[in-house]
């Protein structure tokens, strides 16, 4: 099967850019280089072609219904230009993918947005609409993906550089709040979220206007791989890499993002999750430093004092940052406190490390 391209490629292409294959999409995975790009975010501005997440619309007088039956967070929180982090589980409470669900305005033809993962649009449109049918809710659902391009602007500058491109006021958008406005003359949807980290947008526009928007914010474009130190160096999932319903099955407890959960809501996988609460967990998502030199990379084996294995690196870098090898996995919760000396096996030899709060920069 032939994956499929942004509506950027050719563009990206022309300036320079390499791709790799992610989540059935043909993606920027660097322009100049990892390290520059990354720089970039941590210190001024860099702009992102996202536009392989899914994008799906919901609307009808029950939308708000099924929105709520099926992610674990209280869309009725929501008002208008609200958006809210969540997972979406199954019955047993095993994380199936993470989302951010949007609110629009009263006036769009949809009630709601939520914005899947790559590769995972066409299964959450199904997975919408066969819930839907079999509760007999009144809702439609509609997969937009490929009617839309995405880009993320980070970094320090980025709230500066939007703005000044945009005709309304976005400046005091609130963390998680979006609003429609026009960006070089193009309608797009800002929402002042992100995963990188950094203050910024993310912003969503017709896929035949991308160019417009994309040449309109000069900053530093920037690819997949250092969206990926990036969100490392914060400890942010990475849906089929630090959770897979099917490789790492993980519930939103032993991935730390319990805070996700609202469980005074009825969901899909709600009365499993509560039984897990209680009963607590006997893995946790953490952040991992390497003391010897090494590279952590996903799969490799995290170990006790004695050799004995006892978890899993997930995600694993060379921290441009912090200049440090940092990597987050799962151990038993025995093993999840800061400072705790584990091990990981690089290419066949054990390399010292220690449990480490995330995230990696900043305050934690």
């Amino acid at each position: 099967m032939s994956l499929r391209k942004p509506p950027l490629s050719d563009v990206h292409d022309a300036r320079g850019a390499s791709f790799t294959g992610f989540g059935g999409w043909e993606m920027p995975v660097e322009f100049d280089s990892i390290q520059d790009e990354h720089r970039a975010v941590r210190e001024e501005a860099g702009i992102f072609d996202v536009s392989h997440m899914g994008e799906i619309e919901v609307s009808g007088p029950d939308a708000e219904q099924l929105m709520q039956k099926l992610t674990t967070n209280d869309v009725t929180a929501l008002d208008a230009g609200d958006s809210q982090y969540a997972m979406i589980t199954d019955e047993d409470g095993v994380i199936l993918d993470d989302t951010v669900v949007y609110r629009l305005p009263e006036a769009e033809d949809a009630e709601f947005l939520f914005v899947p993962n790559a590769g995972h649009d066409e299964e959450m449109e199904a997975r919408w609409t066969d819930h839907r049918d079999e509760w007999g809710l009144d809702a439609e659902v509609s997969n937009v993906t490929h009617d839309y391009a995405m880009f993320a602007v980070q970094g320090p500058d980025a709230v500066a550089l939007v703005g000044d491109a945009t005709a309304e006021t976005v400046r005091d958008l609130s963390k998680f709040e979006a609003k429609y406005a026009s960006v070089a003359g193009v309608r797009c949807w800002v929402a002042r979220t992100g995963y990188t980290g950094e203050d910024g947008f993310e912003l969503l526009m017709p896929a035949a206007d991308a160019e417009t928007v994309w040449s309109a914010l000069d900053c530093q474009p920037c690819g997949l791989g250092a969206r990926d130190t990036l969100r490392m160096e914060m400890g942010f999932l990475l849906s089929g890499q630090d959770f897979d319903p099917d490789e790492n099955p993980r519930t939103p407890y032993e991935a730390r993002v319990g805070f996700t959960v609202k469980l005074d809501t009825e969901f899909v996988g709600r009365d499993a999750l509560e039984r897990v609460k209680e009963e607590g967990v006997e893995e946790k998502f953490v952040g991992i430093k390497l003391v010897d030199r090494g590279i952590a990379r996903h799969g490799y084996d995290v170990t006790d004092a004695d050799g004995e294995v006892i978890g899993e690196v997930t995600s694993g870098t060379m921290s441009p940052t912090l200049n440090e090898p940092i990597a987050l996995g799962y151990v038993p919760t025995e093993y999840a406190d800061a400072d705790t000396n584990v091990g990981v096996v690089v290419r066949g030899q054990s390399k010292k490390a220690k449990i480490a709060n995330t995230p990696f920069i900043g305050e934690n």
